[in-house]
C-alpha cells in the first residue's frame, strides 16, 4: 500500500522557516520524480518545487531563492526547507510522487 504522509506544517511569522517532511511506504523515491505542492483558498494547486530520481530541481519563481527541496533516499523521505515565509506562502502543502500518489497535505500559514 502507498502512503505519503506530510508534516511539518504550522504557524510562522513572515520572515520565519519551516520545514516540512514527506514519509513514503510502498514507494522510493530513488525511482521517479517527487514534489512538492500548495494550494491556497479559492486559488488552483500550484507546483512549488520538484526533484527528479536523479536529483534535478526545479522551484516555481515564486518560491526559488527562499525553498529548497531535498530528500533521504535511505529514510525514503522529502523535505521542503522554506526560508523567508511571507503571507502570501500560506497555504496547505502536499507532496506528490509523479502524479499518482499524494498526500494528505500539511497546512501553512504565515503571518504578518
Amino acid at each position: 500500500q502507498v502512503q505519503l504522509v506530510e508534516s511539518g506544517g504550522g504557524l510562522v511569522q513572515a520572515g520565519g522557516s519551516l520545514r516540512l517532511s514527506c514519509a513514503a511506504s510502498g514507494i522510493s523515491f530513488r525511482f521517479n520524480s517527487v514534489g512538492w505542492y500548495r494550494q491556497a483558498p479559492g486559488k488552483q494547486r500550484e507546483l512549488v518545487a520538484s526533484m527528479t530520481s536523479v536529483d534535478t530541481t526545479n522551484y516555481a519563481d515564486s518560491v526559488r531563492g527562499r525553498f529548497t527541496i531535498s530528500k533521504d533516499n535511505a529514510k525514503n523521505t522529502v523535505y521542503l526547507q522554506m526560508n523567508s515565509l511571507k503571507p502570501e506562502d500560506t497555504a496547505v502543502y502536499y507532496c506528490a510522487y509523479g502524479v499518482r500518489y499524494w498526500g494528505q497535505g500539511t497546512r501553512v500559514t504565515v503571518s504578518s
